[in-house]
């Protein structure tokens, strides 16, 4: 009698669990997109109308961001309109011609409209303008409370390049040179700034992430600010963010960083950091933030696991390369993959800044260095990239390329003093330069006799 009662009691207490949880709205999405997001790329397009709520949705369109702001949103809404939406343009951007901007961001009624929207998308520029706008002096307007409003009850709020900018807490607000920040660029208000948070205080983003080089500029940011997770989201891809799930779509991926068991000594001076993990994630592979565990999409899963610390590992790459500039386009993740598919347990990359060492005049430093700290030309920062007994490979051909998923990669970037200049013309160049057959360009003259001058 008892046993029965306590069956009657769980199924009944399940019963209502379920039905509870099928009257809560669902969960707001976050989508990030990395910018450079071609219009006919339908993965990322018909996957964000989908989230929205399928052909119908309605999408407010902010070009609050752009330089031209009537013409980024015209191409937005034909877009938008073409995969089956039905967007409005909402008028609240400081560089609009002809519009009271201000008196719009605070209209009550515009603000009631946007707040019914099923999604919301900000178009990409200079996120500065949505946060001065939305934010200013660090308070909610009107309009950007109707946004959250959106979100809260399970509408979508995306955005590209500077729209997806402004998604997490802080942000990156000026910081074109990436290798200035790592070299201690990174000043609240002028660099970085705060963000709108809409994917919450322990993810970091940043955008058109591998084809600038950007780990060199994020790193700096995450340890500065106390992030564990980073993602940097490449360009023409995307990112969906809902609660601590993320799933990439799009033409490439994303590379997520973790800090959690990262370390950095104070006493080295210039920014170090041991103990990183890098993870890419290409277009279809899953990552849940709270357990940790990576899904590969289902191509991976069905062709090929990579475990370099397998006792019958066979690794593709034979090679052991080098990377002078670790910062390049898209050269960290190969780097990534010659590591876990490659027969080298460990692998070297350099970020310095390569005028600099060919005898122009270096920039002037952000602030007074120490005595004995490198010129800012001399300073420069090894990445050493190394197998962990957690990593892992994916791979596929299935999709048209090479596609690979690796996960857990351990990264060290420690600062190193450079050569100046780092290389000198071969004694024969020398030679025929004399001669009049290869002359100095005019650029390096200046700096060149300088040197002679201070002996």
């Amino acid at each position: 009698m008892r046993l029965r009662f306590w069956l009657v009691a769980w199924l009944t207490l399940g019963v209502m669990v379920c039905v509870q949880a099928a009257e809560l709205p669902r969960q707001g999405l976050v989508m990030a997109l990395g910018g450079s997001v071609r219009f006919d790329n339908q993965a990322v397009w018909t996957r964000f109308i989908q989230e929205a709520g399928g052909k119908g949705a309605r999408i407010a369109i902010f070009a609050t961001a752009a330089g031209n702001p009537d013409r980024s949103a015209q191409r937005l809404k034909r877009t938008l309109e073409h995969y089956g939406a039905v967007p409005e343009i909402i008028p609240v951007a400081p560089r609009l011609k002809g519009v009271d901007w201000k008196s719009l961001r605070d209209d009550p009624r515009l603000a009631e409209r946007v707040a019914t929207m099923d999604a919301v998308f900000f178009t990409g520029g200079a996120q500065a303008l949505i946060v001065d706008t939305l934010q200013p002096d660090g308070q909610p307007s009107l309009m950007l409370q109707a946004i959250r409003k959106v979100h809260q009850r399970g509408g979508v709020v995306a955005g590209t390049s500077a729209g997806a900018a402004v998604m997490s807490a802080w942000m990156f607000r000026d910081a074109p040179n990436t290798l200035a920040v790592l070299k201690g660029q990174l000043r609240e208000g002028q660099e970085i700034d705060r963000g709108l948070g809409f994917v919450g205080q322990e993810l970091f983003i940043d955008q058109h992430f591998l084809r600038r080089g950007r780990i060199g500029r994020l790193l700096p940011m995450m340890h500065a600010k106390g992030y564990r997770w980073g993602l940097g989201i490449e360009e023409d891809s995307a990112a969906l963010i809902w609660g601590s799930q993320i799933e990439v779509v799009g033409a490439r991926g994303a590379l997520l960083v973790d800090l959690s068991r990262a370390e950095r000594d104070e006493r080295l001076g210039p920014f170090n950091l041991r103990g990183a993990r890098l993870s890419f994630l290409d277009r279809g592979d899953r990552h849940d933030l709270a357990t940790g565990v990576t899904t590969p999409s289902a191509p991976k899963l069905a062709e090929q696991r990579i475990d370099p610390n397998a006792p019958d590992f066979k690794p593709y790459f034979d090679q052991e390369p080098f990377y002078p500039d670790i910062l390049g386009d898209n050269v960290i993740v190969r780097a990534m993959v010659h590591l876990v598919d490659g027969r080298e347990r460990e692998l070297r990359g350099l970020a310095f800044n390569g005028s600099e060492l060919r005898g122009l005049p270096p920039p002037k430093p952000v602030r007074a260095a120490r005595a004995d700290a490198p010129k800012p030309e001399e300073l420069g920062f090894e990445f050493r990239l190394y197998v962990l007994p957690e990593t892992l490979g994916y791979y596929t051909g299935a999709m048209g390329g090479e596609d690979y998923t690796v996960m857990r990669v351990g990264l060290d970037v420690m600062p190193v003093r450079m050569q100046v200049p780092l290389y000198q013309p071969w004694p024969a160049q020398k030679a025929l330069s004399r001669k009049g057959a290869a002359p100095v360009p005019e650029r390096l003259k200046g700096a060149q006799a300088a040197r002679r001058n201070a002996g």
